[in-house]
């Protein structure tokens, strides 16, 4: 620093001292020309009808970074900065630079949603720097995680049980903070896909942040995250779901998805706020989990035969029943799966749409525009179809409507929330559905579960106890149909232990358990008198259907599941 003291010499002015500290001056030009440069950046952006940003306290999002190589960013003078789902951000020094058009032209073929915005030089350059730290961290697109076909195929075949899926995640987190987030999103999912999960829970409890997998409807401890790790990944996942960073306080729901060679797996994610921070759900959606034909579905053989009947029909409604979780929409795509041809029209209303199927046309409804079930039902009735699937009846309006397509020459399926099938009939009469209506339209109602299956490789062989003995026999004269019976051992049951294949959990995959009640003049007879759920199911006995506690015992006895797994789906005490 130096400084000049300059003494005028003119005796009308009073004398005074000018100091000129060059360092400030030097900090006041560079603040002079910076404003002036973004001063120059905004009319730039104000003459195209483009937005204008300072990136100055912008933070630069490295996928997004990522997109437009380095040496085509600094020759045309441009940065990708912002990145949610497949909506990009891209930073222009000059909208009319001559090789700006083919930069826009191939990310548009990529199928991202450009959105310029004229930047200054000194934004461009700050964003530039941030390329040095990509050599650090692992690659990654926002709203699709894609993993080369090699590297996954060899990844996958390191992870056989949920211990491996521990062990690689422990080695991750010794990883350097930059290196280590990608790659630990990237073993949760691809271990989520090895073992099967279903869904993925990340879980911030006080300490640590708990990892879980539902491995076949039941949730599985897999490992503790540090409090450091987790609100990294918390970032990562909403970037990658196209979520609101800066939002924590409400409910969120996003999707990505990870392409896998030629097939390209959902990932839904719900965050909702708790004590410590936000809860983190992603539900995964794969493709082969719904291809499965009904065939193959645990459904007994003689009601396998009474559905492919019913399905075949060319009008009436199928409803299918249960809790959330039961298998419910799977059953639904394999009933469509069995009715779809090149010459029949199939139409969805769902809520959302988890999985696409060929052939088919599927909407989504969308409450915040008011298209609703029923709306949707209404409006699809005028696309000509041959079959509609519904995917829940929860109102009235979407009954009545349903009830309607099913009278006027329509295949219609759907799902209802009831305990039983012999609940359907007291709920659509709760609904406004007259008993008459309800027999003409209805062809059959069904109600399942999801018990898991015995590991082949190490159930055991075992005598009942008494109070299990006592279970098996009274089910068993229940049955009315008693050739379903007929070879059956009650004397031996199968017990789950554990092994390396199951996980140590003794039961690897799942089946159904089913029952249903067709509609019948026996049933009318009963429905006009506003019946019970127990009445209707007393009623519709001599149709010789096992209910689902009768087809679990049936299964248990012939060894592809356990009393004690079915006790946690079904109520085993005497009906």
């Amino acid at each position: 620093m130096s400084s000049i003291v300059y003494q005028p010499k003119h005796d009308t002015i009073d004398a005074m001292t000018v100091i000129f500290d060059e360092e400030k001056q030097i900090k006041q030009l560079e603040e002079f020309k910076k404003k002036e440069e973004e001063d120059l950046a905004q009319i730039v952006a104000g003459r195209n009808g483009l937005e204008y940003a300072d990136l100055g306290p912008i933070p630069i999002n490295m996928d997004a970074l990522r997109v437009i190589p380095e040496h085509i960013a600094r020759e045309t003078r441009v940065v990708g900065f912002s990145l949610i789902g497949k909506k990009i951000k891209v930073g222009v020094l000059s909208p009319n630079h001559p090789k700006l058009g083919e930069i826009l032209t191939s990310l548009e073929n990529q199928n991202y949603e450009v959105t310029q915005v004229v930047v200054s030089q000194n934004s461009l350059e700050k964003a530039w720097v941030r390329y040095a730290d990509l050599s650090h961290s692992e690659q990654s697109k926002a709203g699709a995680l894609e993993i080369s076909s090699e590297e996954i195929k060899t990844f996958l075949s390191e992870i056989h049980s949920t211990e491996d899926v521990k062990r690689i995640v422990s080695d991750i987190l010794k990883m350097k903070k930059g290196l280590r987030i990608s790659k630990i999103l990237e073993i949760i999912l691809g271990g989520a896909l090895a073992t099967k999960a279903s869904d993925i829970h990340i879980e911030p409890e006080e300490t640590s942040t708990r990892l879980r997998y539902r491995l076949d409807g039941v949730l599985t401890d897999i490992i503790g995250l540090d409090v450091e790790t987790y609100p990294l990944v918390l970032s990562r996942i909403k970037l990658l779901s196209g979520l609101k960073l800066n939002v924590k306080s409400e409910a969120q729901d996003g999707r990505f998805s990870i392409k896998l060679d030629s097939e390209e797996i959902e990932i839904r994610t719900s965050l909702l706020p708790g004590a410590y921070n936000e809860s983190i759900v992603m539900r995964i959606l794969n493709p082969k989990s719904i291809q499965v034909p009904l065939e193959a579905m645990g459904i007994p053989e003689k009601l396998l035969g009474i559905l492919t009947h019913e399905i075949g029909r060319p009008k009436g409604l199928l409803l299918t029943t249960g809790p959330t979780g039961s298998g419910k929409t799977t059953t639904l795509y394999a009933f469509l799966s069995k009715v779809y041809d090149p010459g029949v029209k199939v139409l969805t209303i769902e809520d959302p749409i988890e999985y696409h199927l060929k052939g088919i046309t599927q909407t989504q409804t969308n409450a915040d525009k008011g298209y609703t079930f029923a709306l949707g039902l209404r409006a699809a009735l005028r696309q000509d179809p041959d079959v509609i699937m519904v995917g829940e009846i929860r109102d009235s309006e979407t009954a009545e409507t349903a009830v309607n397509a099913a009278l006027t020459g329509h295949l219609v399926f759907s799902t209802l929330h009831t305990n039983s099938a012999a609940g359907t009939f007291p709920r659509l009469i709760d609904l406004g559905i007259s008993p008459k209506t309800l027999i003409s339209a209805l062809n059959i109602a069904l109600a399942q579960r999801l018990v898991r299956t015995l590991c082949s490789s190490c159930k055991t062989e075992d005598t009942p106890t008494d109070e299990e003995r006592k279970i098996i026999e009274d089910s068993l004269n229940t049955i009315f149909d008693k050739t379903l019976i007929e070879g059956v051992n009650s004397k031996k049951i199968f017990r789950a232990k554990g092994c390396l294949i199951c996980n140590g959990l003794g039961y690897k995959g799942r089946i159904g358990i089913y029952e249903a009640i067709l509609a019948d003049q026996t049933l009318e007879d009963v429905l006009i008198k506003n019946p019970s759920e127990r009445e209707v199911r007393a009623a519709t006995k001599h149709q010789g259907i096992p209910t689902l506690r009768e087809d679990g015992i049936l299964k248990v006895l012939k060894g592809l599941t356990s009393l004690d797994e079915l006790g946690r789906v079904v109520d085993l005490e005497t009906e």
